[in-house]
């Protein structure tokens, strides 16, 4: 850069002279200096960014934290402490190393939990209430209420469900059975909770019992009706395990 400058100073004195430069040694350099600098022009807007880091560097004296260059893999976090590898014993006569026993990655078995250790006493309280409002409005009851005084059109899906399908044909079967032999067939364990499951056993108790509707009046979590326990059955204490009276052998 600088012989450039020098040439075009030359070149330019000349001129003011009025002084001829034809044939002039500095012309040819000019021209092949000018070449080189364009064909480096290029090259010089990829560094720019590296050459201004360094300079900025080298001037405060502070890398910057925040660079996105720096974020890059660290080699030495990769290698396996010394506790956690096992080195094999070295065969003198092969001149060959151990292999170094590796160990297996295993993820860590964790799922993402709701932090919840910075809610208050009313967010909580309000989150309880929200909560118990919405179940009381997702009841059957509710829902029953909502078809009868609504004046707009209802909608009826129709929905097939290959499972349950096959556990009413099955009831029906059993059914007819039960009518055409005339006698009560027992249900088996793993029958009774298919039925609960695909919802094809009834009972009185879904009837009469139409949910808790209390949380609907309710205006803080403080009003909720605790939930009933359910009583423990009185021939427990009185019978033992095998239908045995206690006491008595």
């Amino acid at each position: 850069m600088l012989s450039y400058l020098l040439d075009l100073t030359h070149v330019i004195w000349c001129k003011v002279s009025g002084k001829s430069i034809s044939g002039d040694l500095s012309i040819r350099r000019l021209v092949q200096a000018r070449t080189v600098l364009e064909r480096i022009r290029p090259i010089d807007q990829k560094l720019k960014y590296q050459i201004d880091k360094i300079v900025k560097t080298a001037t405060t004296g502070a890398v910057d934290a925040d660079d996105p260059l720096r974020f890059r893999a660290n080699p030495a976090a990769l290698e396996a402490e010394s506790g956690d590898e096992s080195t094999g014993t070295v065969d003198d006569e092969k001149g060959e190393q151990g292999n170094k026993a590796t160990k297996v990655y295993r993820p860590p078995k964790l799922a993402p939990v709701h932090y919840d250790g910075d809610e208050t006493e009313k967010e909580r309280r309000e989150r309880l209430l929200e909560r118990a409002k919405r179940k009381a409005l997702n009841t059957s009851v509710m829902e029953e209420l909502r078809n009868e005084f609504y004046d707009g059109p209802i909608e009826i899906k129709d929905a097939y469900d290959s499972h349950k399908a096959k556990q009413n044909k099955a009831l029906q079967e059993r059914v007819q059975y039960e009518e055409d032999n005339m006698l009560r067939l027992s249900l088996s364990k793993k029958e009774k909770n298919l039925g609960k499951q695909f919802g094809t056993m009834s009972s009185l108790k879904d009837l009469t019992s139409f949910g808790d509707f209390s949380a609907l009046d309710a205006d803080d979590a403080d009003d909720l009706r605790p939930p009933q326990k359910k009583a423990k059955k009185a021939y427990k204490k009185k019978w033992g395990k095998k239908g045995f009276r206690k006491g008595r052998r």
